[in-house]
């Protein structure tokens, strides 16, 4: 049960970290939450299966502050890398001279 709660804030910390950063126009709508939810459940299950104790706070801090720093450092090097992608690509389709609808 537990695992469900990790999850579901998980993929809240990937909500949040998606509309309140810049660049989500550059990705999936889905990409940043999936990534926060599959990060949180995973050092959960990781944690448990090192003997942490799922009543402790600890476990809670730790799953949901990887999600956090998962979901805010993916947004922010995805947006910008795929800025620069395109805006590397619009200079080398304007310089070969390639027609809009191609």
């Amino acid at each position: 049960m537990e695992l469900l709660f990790v999850a579901l804030g998980g993929t809240v910390l990937g909500l949040a970290a998606r509309y309140a950063l810049p660049g989500r126009s550059t990705m999936g709508v889905m990409l940043i939450p999936v990534l926060g939810t599959l990060v949180a459940s995973a050092v959960w299950v990781g944690l448990t299966w090192l003997g942490w104790a799922w009543d402790a706070g600890a476990i809670w801090w730790v799953s949901l502050g990887a999600a956090a720093a998962a979901s805010v450092g993916t947004q922010l090097v995805l947006a910008r890398r795929r800025t620069q992608s395109d805006s590397t690509m619009l200079h080398t389709l304007m310089k070969t001279g390639v027609p809009a609808g191609a």
